[in-house]
This record gives C-alpha cells, sequence and structure tokens, in this order.
C-alpha cells in the first residue's frame, strides 16, 4: 500500500507539473514548488514535514548555485560588451582559414559560451557567419551548424555555464570532474553534430544571408590571448583543485594544498576572473566603473530565474528524498535491470521535449535521479557522466516549444520546416551523440 501511494505521488506530481507549464503557462518555478507540494501530501507529509523540506531543498541548493551562477553571468557579461566573443571567432577563422571555417566556428562556439549565454553568444556572432557566407557563396547552414553546435555543446556540458552547475548540485558531482567529462564528451559530439551533420545538411538546404550589410563600428577588439587567458583561469583552477582532491598531490605541503583548495573552489575561481575582467576587459579598455556596474547588474535578471529554478529543483529533489519515493524508484530499477544513465537520459528527454527548456529538464531530471544516487556505489567519474548523460537528454529535439527554435529560425531566415531538418536534427544528433559518448566512458571508468 505504501509503495502504491509513492509511485501514485510521482506520477501525479509530475503530471501536475506539466500540466502547469504546458496547458496553464504557469512559471516553471511555481509548477516545480506545487508538484513537489502534491507529491508530499500524497506521499502522507504533514503540512510542517512540507514546508520544512522546501526549505531544507531550496537552501541546500542555492547556497552553491546562486553564487556561482551569479559571478558566471556577470564575467560573461563582461567579456560580450569588451567585444571578447568576437575576438576569439576572429582569431579562429584566421588560424584555420575560410576554408576550414566552420571547424573555426566549433572551436569558437565551444569557448565562447563557456562564459558566455547560449543565445547571447549567437547574436554576437551570427555578422561572422553572415560574412563567410558572403565571401564563399556556400549555404549559411554550413558555417551557422557548427557555430550552434559548438555553442550548445558547451551551454549544456560545461561548467560554469549554469545548467550543469545546478545538475551537479543536486546530484552532488564534483564540478572538476564534471569540466573534464564535458570537455572528453563534447569532442565527439562536436564532430558528429556540428562538422559532419553540418556538412550534409548545407548540401540539402542552401541558406543565403540577409541582404543588409551589417555595420562594423570598427571597435578595437580585446587581444585574443589575454581573452583566452582569463576564460581558462577559472577552469584551470577548478580542475586543479579536483586534481589536488584526489590526492594526486598528497605530498605537497598542507599549505600549498590549502592554498588551492581556496583559490580552486568554484567561487574563488569565478572572483578571480571577475576581478581580472573587470580590468582587462573593463578599465584597462576604457569603461567607467559605473557602465560596468550597470553591465553587471543587468546581467543578473536572467540569472535569477536561472536561481530560482534551479532552488525549486532541489525542492523537488528533498521530497522525493525525504518521502522515500526515491528510494523506490532505484529499487524499481534495479529490480527490472534499467540502468540509472539511461534513467537519467530519458527521463531529461522526456521533459524537454514536452515543455521544451532545456534548464527546467535539466532540473527535474536531476530531482529524479539524485534520490536513486544516495545508495549507488559511483565514482566520481561516473557521477560527473550522470550529470553530461542529463545534460544529453535536456538538450534533444528542440522544436517549437523552445525559444532557441524560433530564435535560431529567424537569424539564419529559414522557415519552420527547414529549422526542423537543420536546428531540431542537430539537437537530436548531439544529443544520442553525447549520450553515447557518455555511456562508454561510464562503462570504462
Amino acid at each position: 500500500m505504501i509503495e502504491t501511494n509513492l509511485i501514485l505521488a510521482v506520477l501525479t506530481g509530475i503530471a501536475i507539473l506539466l500540466f502547469l507549464i504546458l496547458r496553464l503557462k504557469i512559471n516553471a518555478f511555481i509548477a516545480l514548488l506545487v508538484g513537489s507540494i502534491v507529491v508530499g501530501l500524497i506521499a502522507g507529509l504533514d503540512a510542517s514535514q512540507i514546508i520544512k523540506t522546501i526549505q531544507e531543498g531550496m537552501g541546500d541548493t542555492l547556497g552553491f548555485v546562486a553564487t556561482v551562477v551569479g559571478l558566471g553571468a556577470m564575467f560573461g557579461a563582461i567579456l560580450e560588451a569588451s567585444g571578447g566573443a568576437k575576438a576569439i571567432a576572429n582569431f579562429m577563422i584566421s588560424k584555420f582559414g575560410i576554408k576550414n571555417a566552420p571547424a573555426a566556428m566549433v572551436v569558437s562556439g565551444f569557448l565562447i559560451a563557456i562564459p558566455v549565454f547560449f543565445d547571447v553568444a549567437f547574436i554576437i556572432l551570427v555578422p561572422m557567419i553572415y560574412a563567410l557566407q558572403r565571401k564563399t557563396g556556400k549555404s549559411l547552414l554550413l558555417y551557422a551548424i557548427p557555430l550552434l553546435a559548438g555553442l550548445a555543446i558547451t551551454h549544456a556540458f560545461i561548467p560554469p555555464t549554469p545548467g550543469p552547475i545546478a545538475v551537479a548540485d543536486i546530484i552532488g558531482a564534483e564540478l572538476g570532474w564534471v569540466i573534464l567529462v564535458g570537455f572528453i564528451v563534447g569532442i565527439p559530439t562536436a564532430l558528429v553534430s556540428g562538422l559532419i551533420f553540418g556538412k550534409r545538411i548545407s548540401k540539402k538546404i542552401h541558406v543565403e544571408a540577409p541582404k543588409e550589410v551589417v555595420k562594423d563600428e570598427n571597435v578595437a577588439l580585446p587581444n585574443i590571448g589575454l581573452t583566452l587567458l582569463i576564460i581558462a583561469i577559472p577552469i584551470f583552477l577548478i580542475l586543479l583543485n579536483t586534481v589536488s582532491a584526489s590526492g594526486i598531490l598528497g605530498t605537497a605541503h598542507k599549505s600549498v594544498l590549502n592554498f588551492i583548495a581556496l583559490v580552486g573552489h568554484p567561487f574563488s575561481a569565478l572572483i578571480i576572473a571577475n576581478f581580472l575582467a573587470w580590468y582587462f576587459f573593463g578599465i584597462r579598455r576604457g569603461y567607467t566603473k559605473e557602465q560596468l556596474f550597470k553591465i553587471t547588474g543587468k546581467s543578473l535578471a536572467p540569472a535569477g530565474t536561472i536561481i530560482l529554478l534551479t532552488g525549486a529543483g532541489g525542492v523537488f529533489k528533498q521530497v522525493l528524498t525525504n518521502t522515500g519515493a526515491g528510494e523506490l524508484l532505484a529499487t524499481s530499477l534495479s529490480n527490472v535491470g534499467f540502468p540509472i544513465l539511461a534513467f537519467a537520459f530519458v527521463s531529461a528527454a522526456i521533459v524537454r521535449i514536452i515543455q521544451g527548456s532545456s534548464t527546467v529538464a535539466m532540473i527535474t531530471a536531476a530531482g529524479l535521479v539524485s534520490p536513486l544516487l544516495i545508495n549507488a556505489d559511483l565514482s566520481s567519474i561516473q557521477s560527473a557522466c550522470m550529470v553530461i548523460a542529463i545534460a544529453s537528454g535536456a538538450s534533444i529535439f528542440s522544436h517549437v516549444n523552445d525559444s532557441g527554435f524560433w530564435l535560431v529560425g529567424q537569424y539564419l531566415g529559414i522557415s519552420e520546416k527547414q529549422t526542423f531538418k537543420s536546428w531540431t536534427m542537430m539537437t537530436t544528433i548531439l544529443a544520442v551523440t553525447g549520450m553515447a559518448a557518455v555511456s562508454l566512458l561510464y562503462m570504462i571508468v
């Protein structure tokens, strides 16, 4: 009887969550909280237990995520305003050459999406792919699909972007390992979904850039070496801390290990990156302190939404844990022989296809998966693989309920049918390839 109530609670909570988001168009933050309350009520929690669970889930999650997402958003905003993203793209094209421009676009997207949100990075670089199309006469998709693949992969796979940060925190994975696994899985995924598919679809759909010439303001861009260095510093520090924590540097002096633990924590690493960006991309380039304050302040608006969504996802996870529904689900999956990694991918994919937002899909799936991992004996790398599996599922089949679908179609000047054949197919290939790669890595380690 108890097991039946718990299963009913989970299914009803998910149904209400999707109904509120899809049918009533309720904000996902409220919908996740309502779904969590419903699960708690049906599972037998009283009012005080439900309220305590909400506070516990929200507080435990946001203590980490709010800080990292906020710092990451400000860092990206300064890089964007300074022209750092364009500097990276220009540099890649100059090194790869026009003939290999698609590869340059993949790498550019891969790097730029680390500090800059997906949609912002795409809009910044659209003039670049317009110029390439006009120069070569080839289909715009030859350059757009690789760029979009690079942006989408980093946005979903590699911290400090908000999605993987949120999932890593909810399921308890170390960010350093998530970064490493994200890079490893991201390379073949970018090759297949970006370069190979981009070349193929560009031969089937010829798209020309808009006739209007985009004006170039001729503003000097930041030094490329400095730009890449500042982006690399927080990633390097986080990875160094992960390596140190694994015991590889065990013979080092305690004070050295303590210093690495401090500067290598995501909080400190991103604070350092922000100070460097503030000075080198801001003050040194003529921005006033007031302008920089306005740029960074504005960046926190979209970050706030992601932070609240993540907190609500943490509540959902906590309810499943406290009611015992998560443990029951884990036992059921184990009994039928359904792998947890596959469940992570499928659950994220279902939510993504139904309601559109990859971030909501990632957070919802993380909430479902987290209780299943409590008694699972996973290594640090396997936990990171779980994050990437969720991220892969949450990237699949972007269509009309995803704002990215319309953003891409509008800027590329293609019809809905062409957007399905190009962008939607690319995200699906990305998801499947990412899942295949991370599954192989999961089995090896």
